[in-house]
């Protein structure tokens, strides 16, 4: 495993621990930057799982974004 894997695998721990909603925008950004570069395309149900977590991270961003809006 190289450190982009390694990175990735730490990232997704948190989201499978329910941290997403703790998770920085920067760390938000950068797992949906490991996710997309990761090629899933021979596992049918991996590929699944991808596209649903990055609807997730998408989300989540999103949500961040809109509160630091209405901060302002």
């Amino acid at each position: 495993m190289d450190d982009e894997d390694i990175e990735r695998v730490t990232l997704l721990k948190l989201v499978s621990d329910g941290q997403i909603g703790r998770m920085s925008a920067a760390q938000l950004r950068r797992l949906e930057e490991l996710v997309s570069k990761k090629d899933y395309s021979h596992d049918r149900k991996a590929q699944k799982s991808k596209k649903k977590l990055l609807a997730k991270i998408n989300s989540r961003m999103y949500e961040a974004e809109s509160q630091n809006t209405n901060m302002d």
